[in-house]
């Protein structure tokens, strides 16, 4: 965590650093910091980390009236959220005014404006905050003052870095009281979010609508709709959506809208178009005007998943010869410039062009990204999913060798938690997002992650992915990882008691569960997370425990780590939202199980250590049973693709339950 001593130091009054101004020092690692601090104690946990705070005094009560003065950069949802915020703290009444107009009377004054406003300046300067000075898109300054007068003061160049700033705001608050904190922080990178680009049942209306509320909480701010089994995004791409899902579309439009989130369209015609078609153009032209008179300012059109090996039509045989690598770049990078040039460029606050190519991973460079280098518009982003098509890992190293090979920063498609591929069979994404290089903030266009079909599931590795890609510097998977736990336990980023952070049972339950399915495989199914690390320490403490001589200390421990993984699902499914209870039912069904089984297990175990080896078997029998049990529990094509017998922690507790009755 970067107090404002270590990040700012070398930055005049502070905010400098929003202004480009670098500290040369080292990134320290970040101190544990209680995500539940005492009043006027510590710092308060706020999700994505920002790039600086510090406490700058006591906490500030809300109570009585609360008066909120906001400029025209302050939009209606920002408006309503700063309301909801003081509302859920404490506050009798909550007033929102324009600059100029009578004061109210209030116990507690709230300013959220313009930075460079004389107000806002000043109650910034005299909490210690600095200058005004230009500030990066999407940046604020927010300063608590513990004064005899006590006041808020949040300060942007921008309506989202409003926005940003309130839903800082938002986590400083418990019943009764706000964190006396100052805070000086910006995105590490410009698009940061999730692209529904997975093969299989595609997301509800009202998961996509839930997904929004929930980007625009964690400061996502890029949703890319491209689901490949949309039929008119990808087979139909030719014909206009029907009336319900263009309604649709408008609902999702302006929900993205109210949580400054950019709503981008895909439309795929790879499998299909002919280049050289004035026609083809035409009715992408069309769909694409469609979209934008419904208020889309962000397009995308992802080549990927199909073949440059065959024309769609003799007239590209005709126009770039015959089916190749860089014939296929050639002819992609025309029809990407005409798009570019004849709809972006003529088209008011629409965003440059997205492009998912059909090369879309590694680093290698070939006759196709050579084309599409040395043809397509420089301001055309470019996606990749890094060093294979599900990476490893996604280091700087190669961010730069893609920019080299792409001719341009490149746009990272992440494919994780992604669950529609064979090598993920049978699972469900549930890890820390980890495995993604300090430094990429300021090599990367941009991040979004495929998520999974289960909407509400992705959310666990949705947190980490957004708060990485707005401070990558001061990242860590864990602390992420735990925070989506609180999120999923109760602690509501809107609409609830901010205060509350959920059950402390039901967070370890879900920590217990994300630890059995942390396991996340590349395309052919080798793990590049591995496998419920937890629960792996805790089997190898008790071998080590077992084999060393004090069998029973070995087994107590073993059973009530097994009495935590066999309560996690009631736990889970009374503490935790219902969409995710849904989204997880096999998983939870079958953990159940094996729940069981890892407790008979260990009571077989500790009967062996009584020399009882009656009940040990009697109890190693009733392990196998619920293991045969577990084993049964499958998904089906209608939740996900594909289907297959669910897995939980395959690999570490199946290996221990089927071992453990030969230990002597």
């Amino acid at each position: 965590m970067r107090g404002f001593a270590r990040s700012f130091a070398v930055c005049a009054a502070g905010v400098m650093a929003l202004a480009g101004c670098t500290n040369s020092a080292p990134p320290e690692q970040p101190a544990p910091q209680s995500s539940d601090a005492l009043p006027g104690q510590g710092l308060p946990s706020v999700v994505p980390q920002p790039e600086g705070i510090d406490r700058i005094g006591d906490d500030v009560a809300v109570r009585g009236k609360v008066e909120i003065v906001v400029d025209p950069l302050v939009d209606k949802p920002t408006q309503d959220l700063a309301k909801q915020v003081f509302e859920l703290a404490g506050a009798d009444d909550v007033v929102i005014r324009e600059p100029g107009q009578p004061a109210d009377d209030a116990a507690l004054r709230v300013r959220i404006g313009e930075r460079t406003a004389p107000t806002v300046v000043k109650g910034l300067q005299e909490a210690g905050m600095g200058a005004p000075v230009p500030m990066a898109n999407e940046g604020y300054v927010l300063a608590v003052r513990p004064d005899v007068d006590a006041e808020v003061f949040v300060g942007a160049s921008d309506p989202a870095g409003a926005y940003y700033g309130v839903q800082t705001l938002r986590q400083l608050v418990s019943p009764g009281r706000i964190a006396g904190v100052g805070v000086l922080d910006r995105p590490a990178m410009p698009l940061r979010g999730a692209i529904e680009g997975f093969y299989g049942p595609p997301w509800t209306h009202e998961e996509r609508m839930d997904q929004l509320a929930f980007y625009g909480d964690v400061k996502l701010n890029t949703y890319v709709y491209a689901p490949k089994d949309d039929p008119y995004h990808r087979e139909k791409w030719r014909e206009p959506y029907p009336e319900r899902e263009i309604g649709e579309v408008r609902e999702l439009i302006g929900q993205a809208q109210a949580h400054h989130v950019k709503f981008t369209f895909a439309l795929s015609p790879g499998n299909s178009i002919c280049y050289s078609d004035p026609r083809d153009f035409q009715a992408l032209q069309a769909k694409l005007q469609a979209m934008y008179d419904e208020g889309v300012r962000d397009f995308s059109l992802p080549l990927d998943d199909i073949s440059y090996t065959r024309w769609n039509c003799d007239g590209d045989e005709r126009a770039y010869g015959s089916p190749s690598e860089g014939s296929a770049g050639r002819a992609q990078a025309d029809l990407l410039n005409r798009v570019q040039r004849e709809f972006v460029d003529t088209h008011q606050g629409v965003a440059p062009l997205q492009f998912v190519p059909t090369e879309y991973s590694d680093v290698e460079d070939s006759e196709y990204k050579t084309a599409i280098r040395e043809v397509l518009d420089p301001r055309v982003l470019v996606m990749w999913t890094g060093d294979g098509v599900i990476p490893r890992q996604i280091t700087v190293s190669d961010a730069q060798q893609a920019e080299r090979v792409w001719g341009r920063k490149v746009f990272l498609w992440d494919n994780y938690p992604v669950n529609d591929f064979n090598g993920s069979r049978g699972r469900i994404m549930l890890g820390s997002y980890d495995k993604r290089e300090r430094g990429l903030g300021g090599q990367l266009a941009g991040d979004v992650v495929n998520p999974m079909n289960q909407a509400a599931a992705s959310k666990v590795v949705e947190m980490g992915a957004a708060d990485f890609s707005w401070n990558d510097e001061d990242f860590d998977p864990q602390r992420s990882w735990r925070a989506a736990a609180e999120y999923l336990a109760g602690k509501r980023f809107a609409g609830e008691d901010p205060g509350v952070r959920g059950d402390p049972a039901t967070v370890e339950a879900l920590l217990a569960f994300f630890d059995l399915e942390h396991m996340a495989p590349v395309a052919n199914g080798s793990a590049w997370l591995p496998p419920a690390p937890e629960l792996s320490r805790r089997l190898d403490a008790f071998r080590a425990g077992w084999s060393g001589g004090d069998r029973r200390a070995a087994v107590r421990d073993l059973r009530a780590y097994a009495e935590v993984i066999a309560a996690a699902p009631e736990r889970i499914r009374a503490g935790a939202p219902r969409d995710f209870v849904a989204d997880t039912d096999h998983w939870l069904a079958a953990t159940d199980q094996w729940g069981q089984a890892l407790l008979a297990t260990a009571d077989g175990l500790q009967a062996r250590a009584s020399g009882d080896e009656a009940m040990a078997k009697a109890r190693f029998d009733e392990a196998r049973w619920a293991v045969d049990a577990a084993q049964r529990i499958r998904t089906t094509t209608a939740e996900v693709r594909p289907a297959g017998q669910v897995l939980v922690a395959d690999g570490v507790l199946d290996t221990f339950i089927a071992q453990a009755p030969g230990l002597r």
